[in-house]
């Protein structure tokens, strides 16, 4: 008894998966005492803060927050109308350093600064519009703010699955 198989060769290169923001119709703005879905005990605790204070609260969000005698600024965006395209020239007319990066598996752009400390945001497709997490540490020359910034924005997807 033999056995044959057969195969198939397909040409190409393995692209993989992104997830794309499905059409949510969901409002990512200051809804039940929450940004980007997020209550403010969770955004303290993604930054490891001792305190928080959120001076202002709607489509755009402020904190500001302490984490061993540092100031920390966080800031949640939704531009219900904004395309990641529009929002990357904008950070790389302000002089901002440009990287690609997936945050759960949805493309973003992190934007780097230092220019009143180092700062960096967190940028992805919401559909409708695109989220942002900015997150800046005061006076601090070390450090990587970017970790926050992907964290912010992965809970804030998260919230959305």
């Amino acid at each position: 008894m033999a056995v044959t198989g057969c195969s198939h060769t397909v040409e190409g290169t393995a692209e993989r998966s992104d997830l794309q923001a499905e059409e949510s119709g969901r409002n990512f703005g200051y809804i039940d005492d929450s940004c980007g879905r997020l209550a403010d005990s969770t955004v303290r605790d993604t930054i490891e803060a001792e305190e928080i204070v959120r001076p202002y609260s709607g489509a755009v969000c402020q904190y500001v927050l302490s984490r061993q005698g540092t100031t920390i600024d966080a800031t949640f965006s939704w531009f219900d109308s904004g395309t990641l395209e529009r929002e990357r020239a904008v950070a790389q007319a302000r002089g901002a350093q440009i990287s690609e990066t997936m945050v759960l598996r949805y493309p973003t752009f992190l934007a780097r600064s230092s220019a009143t400390g180092i700062s960096c945001s967190a940028t992805t497709s919401a559909n409708p519009g695109v989220l942002s997490w900015w997150v800046q540490f005061r006076d601090e020359l070390d450090g990587d703010p970017c970790v926050e910034a992907k964290e912010l924005l992965a809970a804030t997807l998260n919230s959305e699955m």
